[in-house]
C-alpha cells in the first residue's frame, strides 16, 4: 500500500489547475498518472522530464477543450511489486483513469494486466518489451515509442552491415535485457553473423562491469552489444573505454537516448550509433516542440519523454471525442477510440495505432557527432538512416497478439 503521505505529496505537486475551482467541479475530472523511475538508473531517461512533457500536453489541449485534468506522479523504483501496489491503489481508491511511462519492462507487464483487470488505460512510453503487443497484448494498452524489435533491427542491423559480424552481449537480467539480446541476436545471425558470448547481470544493483568487460575483450568479438539502458549503459561505455575495448571493438548501445549521449559527452560518445523515434532537431515540428518545452526542463526530451507528450495528447483527443464520462467508465473503449483516430503531434508527426496496440512511426538511426560538429550543448546527433514507419516494427501477424484477427 502506498503511504498516504507520499500519495498526498505527489498529487499535490502534480495537479495542474486549468480553471477556477467553481468551474472545474462541475466537469468530470480525468486523472492521469506517471508510474516511472524518479530516483534510480532510468531517472534521467524518464522521470521528471517525462512528467513535464505529459503536463505540456495537458496544458496545450485540456483547457482549450474544457477538460478538467489532474496529473499524479509516483516513483516505482523499477520494482514490480511496488508498481502493482501503487497502480492498484490509484485505480481503486484515487480515481486514476490512465497511467503512462511504465518504467522497467517487468513493471510495465504488471501495469498492463492491472489496467485490463480494472478496465483502465495504460500508455507504455518507455518500456521496450514486445510482449505488450504480442502474447500479453490487451485492449487497454498502447505501446507508443519503441520496442526491442525496433532497436535490434535499426542499431543491430546497421552494425552488422558495417562489418560487425561477431558479437558479445552484456545484458540486464530481466525481461527487457533478455528480449533485446534475443532480438538482436536474431538479426545478427540472419545476416550471417554470430554471437560468441554473453553475460547477464543483476539489475538494478550492478555498477561494476569490469569482469564483464574483460570477458568481452577476451572473446575476440568485433561488437560489444549493450542490452541495458540509463546509467548502466553510461557506466558500461565508460568502463569499456577504461579497459581499452574501443581499440578492438565497436560499441552498440541498443537502447540509448540523446540524454545518455549528453551525459557521456561527445568526446567519449562521438561515432556511437543509436536508434530513436524522436530527436529534437529532426524537422520544424520537433524544433517547435523543443522550443515550447525547453523553459520547463533541465534535460532536453529524448524519445521516451517525447512519447509521454504525444501519447498523453492523443489520449486527451480521444477523451474529448468520446466524452469524459464514457472515457472514465470504459478504458477499453477509450483505447479503441485512440486506435480509430489517426495520430498527429509535433514529436512523431502523422501516424496510427495498430490493432495490437503498437503505435507506428519511423525509426531514425542516429550517430553521435564529433565535438567539432556540435553547435551547442544539445546538438549531439545526426541522422544516418531512416526505417520507414511500416517497416520499423515487428509485423503484426508475427506477434501472437490475441486481438489480431486472422
Amino acid at each position: 500500500m502506498l503511504p498516504r503521505r507520499r500519495l498526498i505529496a505527489s498529487a499535490a505537486a502534480a495537479t495542474l489547475p486549468l480553471r477556477a475551482h467553481a468551474q472545474s467541479s462541475s466537469r468530470p475530472k480525468i486523472r492521469i498518472g506517471s508510474l516511472a523511475d524518479e530516483s534510480g538508473p532510468y531517472r534521467d531517461n524518464t522521470g521528471p522530464t517525462g512528467v513535464a512533457c505529459a503536463r505540456q500536453a495537458v496544458q496545450e489541449f485540456a483547457a482549450a477543450h474544457n477538460l478538467n485534468v489532474e496529473v499524479l506522479v509516483a516513483d516505482v523504483q523499477n520494482k514490480p511489486d511496488l508498481t502493482a501496489s501503487i497502480c492498484k491503489q490509484w485505480f481503486d481508491e484515487e480515481g486514476v483513469d490512465m497511467v503512462f511511462d511504465g518504467a522497467a519492462s517487468s513493471c510495465a507487464l504488471v501495469i498492463n494486466q492491472i489496467a485490463r483487470e480494472k478496465n483502465k488505460v495504460f500508455l507504455n512510453t518507455v518500456s521496450a518489451t514486445t510482449e505488450l503487443t504480442g502474447l500479453q497484448c490487451t485492449p487497454n494498452t498502447v505501446h507508443w515509442t519503441y520496442d526491442t524489435y525496433m532497436l535490434a533491427k535499426s542499431t543491430g542491423g546497421a552494425m552488422v552491415k558495417a562489418g560487425g559480424d561477431s558479437w558479445y552481449f552484456i545484458s540486464a537480467n530481466y525481461v527487457f535485457g533478455q528480449q533485446l539480446q534475443k532480438d538482436t541476436s536474431s538479426f545478427v545471425t540472419a545476416a550471417g553473423g554470430k554471437v560468441v558470448g554473453s553475460k547477464s547481470y543483476p539489475f538494478p544493483e550492478t555498477t561494476d562491469f569490469s569482469s564483464m568487460m574483460l570477458a568481452a575483450k577476451a572473446s575476440g568479438a568485433k561488437v560489444l552489444g549493450l542490452c541495458n539502458s540509463g546509467t548502466d549503459t553510461i557506466n558500461c561505455i565508460k568502463q569499456a573505454h577504461e579497459f581499452g575495448l574501443t581499440k578492438t571493438m565497436k560499441l552498440a548501445g541498443l537502447l540509448m537516448y540523446s540524454t545518455d549521449v549528453h551525459a557521456l559527452g561527445l568526446r567519449m560518445a562521438s561515432g556511437l550509433l543509436l536508434s530513436e523515434s524522436y530527436y529534437w532537431d529532426l524537422n520544424d515540428r520537433t524544433r517547435a516542440f523543443q522550443a515550447r518545452i525547453q523553459p520547463k526542463v533541465k534535460l532536453w526530451p529524448n524519445m521516451g519523454q517525447a512519447g509521454d507528450y504525444a501519447a498523453t495528447l492523443h489520449y486527451l483527443k480521444a477523451v474529448a471525442d468520446l466524452g469524459p464520462a464514457i472515457a472514465k467508465k470504459d478504458g477499453a473503449a477509450t483505447v479503441a477510440r485512440m486506435k480509430a483516430m489517426p495520430t498527429d503531434d509535433d514529436c512523431f508527426g502523422v501516424g496510427r495505432i495498430r490493432e495490437d496496440g503498437r503505435k507506428i512511426h519511423p525509426c531514425y538511426l542516429l550517430q553521435a557527432k564529433e565535438p567539432a560538429e556540435s553547435r551547442h550543448e544539445w546538438d549531439l546527433l545526426k541522422v544516418v538512416a531512416v526505417t520507414p514507419a511500416e517497416e520499423a516494427f515487428r509485423p503484426m501477424n508475427e506477434g501472437g497478439c490475441p486481438l489480431v484477427k486472422a
